[in-house]
């Protein structure tokens, strides 16, 4: 009976530490990428590399525009200029981004 219950409370000490979850039952709920804060400043065409929509579960619903230095500037959906160009992009590629 001793053995027993070691070996039982060993399986439950190991598995309440054990971090490792196989790769088919782990998910994410919460949003992807979403803005916290937002700029208002104007960037260079030619300095954009992409540009995505925030997840569609962000409160704030908005644009992440990457640029040549690898920055990440998150601006509101409202601003037009973002707009206008994350449409341009997706018109060139012939894909659609929205999510």
């Amino acid at each position: 009976m001793k053995t027993l219950c070691l070996s039982v409370g060993m399986i439950l000490i190991i598995a309440c530490c054990c971090d490792a979850m196989p790769d088919a039952v782990q998910y994410n709920t919460g949003p992807i990428t979403c803005c916290d804060q937002f700029s208002n400043m104007r960037v260079p065409r030619k300095m954009i590399v992409d540009i995505t929509r925030t997840h569609s579960s962000c409160t704030i619903k908005g644009f992440i525009v990457e640029t040549v230095k690898r920055r990440l500037i998150c601006f509101r959906q409202s601003t037009t200029w973002v707009e206008e160009a994350y449409n341009q992009m997706i018109n060139s590629e012939g894909i659609d981004l929205q999510q």
